[in-house]
């Protein structure tokens, strides 16, 4: 991080103040406000519909809100899992989480991760051979293994069972490395599983 010896905690939050989205007459945001401390964990929750991804996106640079401001993310890099796998379905998981991960990360590593949470015959087959769940999993690993400072998670846990999601959410934790992680979730307990905090965005009428 491009961080300053006198820069105050407060400075290492990012915050959101008075947020608001609208697409044409249907208002997704309304007036969020709310501060993400450093090296926390915190769920996003509410109904279908109601902004959750429309907020991440604002996070990252992908939208920009019709209103409020964001401060803190200045010089923060930010690794993400979308709504969408966006894994590259033609080279294995291995080579999709190859291609961001930190350089000098070698391929004996590389397995060594992967194989905490995807079984071992899988690390090399095309992506579009595996499993819906065993793709969250890549796309959650490329993420978490890539140099980042922000972790930005759009349901990371879709399509898991019980059991292999709290094996990823473990294995999330231990790599968490003091990064800040903000994740979206429409389940209670991927807040409990990740020991998060929570934010509900309520639905604009």
């Amino acid at each position: 991080m491009d961080r300053t010896n006198n820069e105050t905690e407060m400075g290492l939050q990012i915050c959101a103040q008075g947020i608001c989205k609208s697409y044409g007459d249907r208002t997704v945001l309304n007036n969020l406000t709310f501060v993400l401390p450093a090296g926390s964990r915190t769920c996003l929750t509410g109904p279908s519909g109601s902004g959750k991804t429309t907020l991440l996106r604002i996070l990252m640079g992908l939208e920009v809100a019709d209103g409020g401001r964001i401060s803190g993310l200045e010089g923060l890099r930010c690794a993400a899992v979308f709504q969408e796998d966006r894994l590259f379905e033609e080279i294995s998981a291995l080579r999709n989480v190859r291609l961001t991960a930190a350089k000098g990360t070698d391929d004996a590593q590389l397995r060594a991760e992967l194989g905490q949470i995807l079984p071992p015959e899988a690390l090399d087959l095309p992506v579009r051979k595996l499993s819906g769940g065993m793709k969250r999993r890549a796309a959650v690993a490329r993420a978490v293994l890539a140099p980042s400072d922000f972790l930005v998670m759009d349901e990371p846990f879709t399509g898991l069972d019980g059991e292999t999601k709290r094996c990823t959410a473990s294995w999330i934790l231990e790599r968490q490395d003091g990064r800040t992680l903000l994740f979206s979730s429409h389940q209670e307990e991927d807040a409990k599983l990740l020991k998060a905090r929570t934010i509900r965005i309520p639905p604009v009428f």
